[in-house]
């Protein structure tokens, strides 16, 4: 059984479908995060997303992959206008999923930028 959609999971897929970065609490930290796949994992949404930056003492305040169960997100908003998406190199839309069981939505992986001549 898949859990139904919630208000969270329909900001973050936006976000995600327009490649728009989310700021969001987890776990009592403020983030900044890249959403890339939505899907459940063991019949819990879960969200695959690059986070950007995060709040002093954070365990790990480097930017990285990063899994987070959508019912412990609070807060999620758009982030300001200002603050640019980012996809790493290292993103392989063919194989990203190893926290989601269930993917439901991701974003594609862009072609490859034209040999400059």
């Amino acid at each position: 059984m898949t859990p139904t959609t919630t208000p969270t999971w329909d900001l973050l897929e936006v976000a995600l479908r327009e490649r728009r970065p989310v700021r969001l609490t987890y776990h009592g930290r403020q983030r900044v995060v890249c959403p890339h796949a939505l899907g459940w994992k063991n019949d819990r949404a879960m969200l695959l997303a690059y986070q950007t930056s995060t709040t002093a003492g954070s365990a790990d305040p480097r930017p990285g992959w990063r899994n987070f169960h959508l019912d412990e997100i609070d807060d999620p908003a758009p982030a300001g206008a200002t603050t640019p998406w980012q996809t790493p190199h290292n993103y392989n839309a063919a194989r990203p999923f190893n926290s989601i069981d269930r993917l439901s939505v991701a974003i594609a992986q862009d072609p490859p930028a034209p040999p400059v001549r």
